[in-house]
């Protein structure tokens, strides 16, 4: 199933995105006793297969009623507010992108460019390190700051270089603490795509103090998310999944979920050791080769709309906000 969250006038409501393109209102078509499990997408992921079963049902029986066209209602992010986020560094080519533009960035600042970044190469400083490959890397974002598809993302103050990051994102569903890898599966619900925007040259300044990103990543709409949750027996397997990042319709990127050093199930059996996991935990693929601003050069400006399309989830898109001063 494709499950939204939507608002068509009257709240936030959980949908099911139909093959004609409707969205289906769940809780309105379902009986009384159903409907505590469907008023949330949160609590349709806590309500477990009974939930899941009476949506998949509700859908196939439905014959047109308590449903709205797609371009009638607003696309709310699939979980509104997550119970956790943790976004991985899982791909290496962007990894080793992106500390290439590091380290052209801080040699662009010495006396004699070239002579530094010379030094800055030869020093090793600006190498993946070995941990990289022997341990999933996350950090923590901001659950509140969500964005949904469609959405205009606020360009925040104290910015001047606004950036896109390509990746999709697993959600997951049953609790479990010290999950074991070939366990991990059953935990997982679903998968949508992740558009994890940043304040570039802020988070510049953030890891000055290599503590990872804090504000150039917190900002209200920051985390766009969607367009709706893929249920995982719709796609069982992410390992090779096409994805592509474009700006204005101009492909900007494309790679693929091979390219993941870890796999979702390997980032839970990591995670998940002597900590608890819990049904509307997200956990995010990290960007991808070629996904973002910062490894392409090519930076968001107003009005741009940019558009992430994951195989088997479908396309992401959001405007980008006038600057504010």
């Amino acid at each position: 199933m494709k499950l939204v969250t939507f608002d068509a006038g009257q709240g936030a409501r959980t949908g099911a995105a139909m093959a004609d393109g409707s969205i289906l209102d769940l809780a309105a078509g379902a009986p009384a006793s159903l409907k505590p499990l469907l008023t949330t997408m949160l609590a349709l992921i806590e309500g477990g297969d009974v939930a899941l079963n009476a949506a998949r049902d509700l859908a196939a029986n439905n014959k047109g009623d308590h449903r709205h066209a797609a371009d009638a209602v607003r696309f709310l992010p699939p979980l509104p507010v997550p119970n956790s986020i943790r976004d991985f560094a899982n791909f290496e080519l962007h990894c080793l992108q992106a500390l290439e533009t590091s380290m052209r960035m801080r040699a662009s600042s010495q006396p004699d460019p070239e002579a530094a970044y010379a030094g800055f190469r030869a020093s090793g400083a600006y190498d993946l390190p070995a941990s990289w490959y022997q341990r999933p890397y996350y950090f923590k974002g901001n659950r509140m700051t969500c964005s949904g598809h469609e959405s205009t993302i606020q360009w925040p103050r104290f910015s001047t270089t606004m950036d896109y990051e390509l990746e999709f994102a697993a959600v997951i569903g049953k609790r479990g603490a010290d999950i074991a890898e070939a366990d991990a599966a059953a935990h997982i619900f679903g998968y949508m795509i992740y558009n994890d925007f940043s304040a570039r040259d802020e988070q510049v300044r953030d890891q000055q103090f290599r503590m990872g990103p804090s504000k150039g990543k917190d900002f209200d709409t920051g985390n766009a998310m969607g367009p709706w949750i893929v249920t995982r027996d719709e796609l069982p397997d992410v390992s090779n999944l096409a994805m592509e990042s474009r700006i204005n319709g101009e492909v900007q990127g494309r790679a693929s979920s091979s390219g993941m050093q870890f796999s979702f199930a390997q980032c839970m059996a990591f995670v998940s050791r002597d900590e608890t996991l819990y049904p509307g935990d997200v956990f995010g693929s990290g960007t991808a080769g070629n996904g973002c601003g910062f490894e392409t050069g090519r930076y968001l400006e107003p009005g741009d709309v940019i558009e992430l399309e994951v195989e088997g989830i479908g396309i992401l898109r959001n405007t980008i906000g006038e600057r504010r001063s």
